[in-house]
C-alpha cells in the first residue's frame, strides 16, 4: 500500500515541487537545451525566483513581483515544448502532492504554457 501524498500545503513543498521539477528539466533533452544552452539560466539564482513565483499563485504571497513574460519571449519554442513542459509537471506533481493546491498548481502551469504559447503565435503572426 502506498503512502498518501500531501497537498502542497508550505514553502517547503513549493521548493520540492520546483526542485524536482527542474532536477527532469535539466535531464531532459528537449527541454534542457532550451534552458541551459539557449537562456544559459542561472539556477543558483534562478531556483528562489521561482519558489517566490509558485508561492505567490498558489498561497497569495506576493512575494514575487518579476516579469517572466519577456525572458521567455525570445526564446526559440514550439508548442512540442510547451506541451513536454506540462506534462513533466504535471508528472511531478502528482509523484509528490495530491489534493487542491496539487491541482491548482497544475491548472496554472497549463495556463501558464497556453498563455505564452499563444502570446509567441500573436508575436510570429505580427512579424516580431
Amino acid at each position: 500500500m502506498s503512502t498518501p501524498r500531501p497537498d502542497i500545503a508550505t514553502e517547503d513543498h513549493i521548493k520540492i515541487l520546483v526542485d524536482s521539477f527542474y532536477n527532469k528539466v535539466n535531464a531532459d533533452a528537449l527541454l534542457s537545451p532550451i534552458f541551459n544552452d539557449v537562456a544559459q539560466v542561472n539556477w543558483h539564482e534562478h531556483l528562489p525566483l521561482l519558489y517566490q513565483f509558485w508561492s505567490t499563485l498558489l498561497f497569495r504571497t506576493h512575494n514575487y513581483q518579476g516579469r517572466p513574460w519577456p525572458k521567455h519571449a525570445r526564446l526559440p519554442v514550439t508548442a512540442e515544448h510547451f506541451a513536454h513542459w506540462v506534462s513533466l509537471f504535471q508528472q511531478t506533481v502528482d509523484e509528490h502532492f495530491s489534493g487542491a493546491k496539487a491541482d491548482e498548481a497544475k491548472n496554472f502551469a497549463a495556463s501558464i504554457a497556453d498563455t505564452f504559447q499563444n502570446r509567441l503565435a500573436m508575436m510570429k503572426q505580427q512579424g516580431l
